[in-house]
C-alpha cells in the first residue's frame, strides 16, 4: 500500500530553491495531486473508470424506485433517471471539491431497496423522500458532533483491515453475481451459473474483459481497468449486434443505442418532499416512521463508513493507525448526500464501493471525483449512452478490485485468535449476508465480547460499547419491530 508523502503547504508562495522542483499550479495545489504521488491524467482516468463501473445506477435505480406508492401512483421513468444522475453528480463533485477524496456517491442500493420495500408502498412519494432527508440530516448531526469520526477512529486497526478485505470479497461477489458466474436459487446455495455451468454470450464478454484487465495489470499498463472496460463494451456491442441477442440475455439494458443518444432532462421530482408527513396519521405513523429512519441511518451510516475505510486504505490515504486526513469533510458530504438525494427525488446518496475501481486505476485525490461527477452531469443529457456499458463488462472490474483489496490480509495477525475471530466474522459476513453493515456489526460485537470475556472490558472504551449496543439492536430489529407492532 502506497503511503502519502509529506504534503507541501499550498499557501507557500516563496520561489523554489535552486535544484528544487518548480512550484506547483493551482489545480495541483488545491487537490494535492503531486503530493499524493499522482498526476492530472491519472486522476481524470481514474474518475472515468469509476463512472464506467457505476454508470449502471442510472438505469437500475429508476427500476428499483418505480413501484407504486400508497396512492397507487407510479413515477415517471425519465424523471427518476434525471433525479438519479443529478443527485449523483452534485454529491460526487462535492466529495471531490470539499473532501478531496477519490470517492463517488450515488443512490445507495441498500437505501433505495429499503425505501422501495419498507417506505414507498405505505406512503406517498413525497413522504418517502422526506424520510430520506430526515435520515440524511441525522447523519449530518452525527458528523457535526464529531461522533461519526470518533466511531471510525475508535474501531481497532485489525478490524479496519478486515473491513477492507470484507468489502473486497463483497465487491467480487457482486461482480460475479451480476455477470452470471455465481447464481443462487438452484439445488445448492450458490452455483456456477444457473445450473452448475456457464452459459450465454454476456458471460463470455465478462470473461474476456476480466482476463484482458488481468493481463494489462500484469504488464503494468496505465489505465488497465479503463481500457479493459472500454474494450469489453466494444466487444459486447459487436456480440449483441451479430448474435441478435434478446434483451433479457443481459443483466442490464442491451449494449445498443435505440433512438437518439440525447435525452432532455426532466426535473419534475426536484423538491417534491413532504418532510414529516410520514410520521403523521396519513403516513406510516410515528413508530413505524421512526423504525424506518433508524433502518436508513444504519444502512447509510455504516455502509458508507466501511466503504470509506476500505477504499481510503487501498488508496493509501490512511495513516499508521488507520485514520484519514480530512475525514470529517468527506463524512459530512456523505451524510448530506442522504438529504440531497431526497430533495432531488433519487433516495439517499451514499459512497459507492465501485470507487475502488478508480483507485485501482490510479486515482488518489478529489479531482477524480470531480471527473466522475462531471460524467454524471453529462448523463443528464446523454443517459442512453450510459446504458452502453453492460453490467457484465463493468462487473469484471469489480472482481479485479476485490482481488486487490485482499492484500490487506497481510496486516492481520491470524495466529492471534482475539484478533482473527472478529476479523474473520467481519470479512465473511459481508459477502455471505450481502450486507456491509452486518459484517461491521459482527466484527464489533465479537471484539467486545472477547474483551469482556477475558476481563479487559475497559479497553474498547465507552463509545465502542455504545456502538455494540446499537448493533445488538440491529441484529434484534425483527423481534423489536414485532414487539412494537410495526409491520
Amino acid at each position: 500500500m502506497t503511503r502519502i508523502p509529506t504534503e507541501p503547504d499550498p499557501t507557500d508562495t516563496r520561489p523554489a530553491a535552486s535544484g528544487a522542483p518548480p512550484r506547483i499550479g493551482a489545480l495541483d495545489a488545491y487537490f494535492r495531486i503531486s503530493a499524493r504521488g499522482s498526476t492530472v491524467g491519472a486522476e481524470l482516468r481514474g474518475g472515468l473508470t469509476t463512472f464506467m463501473a457505476m454508470a449502471y445506477i442510472i438505469l437500475l435505480n429508476p427500476l428499483i424506485l418505480s413501484g407504486p406508492d400508497a396512492t397507487g401512483a407510479r413515477l415517471d421513468h425519465a424523471q427518476l433517471t434525471t433525479a438519479t444522475a443529478l443527485a449523483a453528480a452534485v454529491t460526487t463533485i462535492l466529495l471531490g471539491v470539499v473532501g478531496n477524496v477519490p470517492l463517488a456517491a450515488a443512490a445507495g442500493l441498500s437505501v433505495s431497496g429499503a425505501v422501495s420495500a419498507l417506505v414507498v408502498p405505505h406512503t406517498t412519494w413525497a413522504q418517502a423522500m422526506g424520510l430520506c432527508v430526515v435520515y440524511g440530516l441525522l447523519i449530518v448531526l452525527l458528523v457535526v458532533s464529531g461522533l461519526r469520526e470518533k466511531i471510525m477512529n475508535g474501531i481497532p486497526l485489525p478490524l479496519k483491515h478486515a473491513i477492507t478485505i470484507g468489502i473486497g470479497l463483497f465487491v467480487a461477489l457482486i461482480g460475479l453475481h451480476k455477470a452470471g458466474v455465481v447464481e443462487s436459487g438452484g439445488p445448492t446455495l450458490l452455483s456456477l451459473g444457473p445450473a452448475g455451468e456457464l452459459t450465454g454470450w454476456p458471460v463470455l464478454c465478462f470473461a474476456v474483459t476480466l482476463l484482458a484487465i488481468i493481463v494489462l495489470l500484469a504488464r503494468q499498463v496505465r489505465g488497465a481497468i479503463l481500457i479493459g472496460i472500454a474494450s469489453g463494451t466494444v466487444l459486447a456491442v459487436l456480440v449483441n449486434s451479430a448474435a441478435h441477442l434478446p434483451a433479457k440475455s443481459w443483466g442490464s439494458a442491451p449494449p445498443a443505442l435505440h433512438g437518439s443518444p440525447v435525452a432532455a432532462p426532466d426535473f419534475g421530482l426536484l423538491g417534491r418532499v413532504d418532510l414529516f408527513g410520514a410520521f403523521g396519521g396519513k403516513g406510516l405513523g410515528a413508530i413505524s416512521a421512526s423504525v424506518a429512519v433508524f433502518t436508513l441511518v444504519l444502512a447509510g451510516f455504516f455502509d458508507a463508513m466501511a466503504t470509506i475505510i476500505g477504499v481510503g486504505t487501498e488508496a493509501g490515504l490512511a495513516d499508521a493507525r488507520g485514520r484519514m486526513p480530512g475525514l470529517s469533510r468527506a463524512l459530512f458530504i456523505d451524510g448530506a448526500g442522504g438529504a440531497l438525494g431526497g430533495l432531488a427525488g433519487a433516495s439517499g446518496q451514499t459512497v459507492f464501493v465501485e470507487s475502488a475501481t478508480g483507485v485501482g486505476d490510479g486515482a488518489r485525490t478529489g479531482l477524480a471525483s470531480v471527473a466522475t461527477g462531471g460524467m454524471f452531469a453529462l448523463m443528464l443529457f446523454f443517459a442512453p449512452i450510459a446504458g452502453l456499458v453492460p453490467v457484465e463488462v463493468g462487473s469484471a472490474a469489480l472482481v479485479v478490485i476485490g482481488a486487490m483489496m485482499m492484500s490487506q490480509a497481510r496486516h492481520i495477525d491470524w495466529g492471534d485468535r482475539e484478533t482473527a475471530v472478529p476479523a474473520f466474522l467481519t470479512c465473511a459476513l459481508m459477502p455471505f449476508t450481502y450486507s456491509i453493515t452486518a459484517g461491521v456489526a459482527a466484527g464489533v460485537v465479537s471484539h467486545l465480547v472477547i474483551k469482556a470475556g477475558t476481563g479487559r472490558w475497559r479497553e474498547p472504551g465507552a463509545l465502542m460499547w455504545v456502538l455494540g449496543a446499537v448493533f445488538l439492536v440491529y441484529f434484534a430489529l425483527a423481534p423489536i419491530k414485532e414487539w412494537l407492532g410495526v409491520h
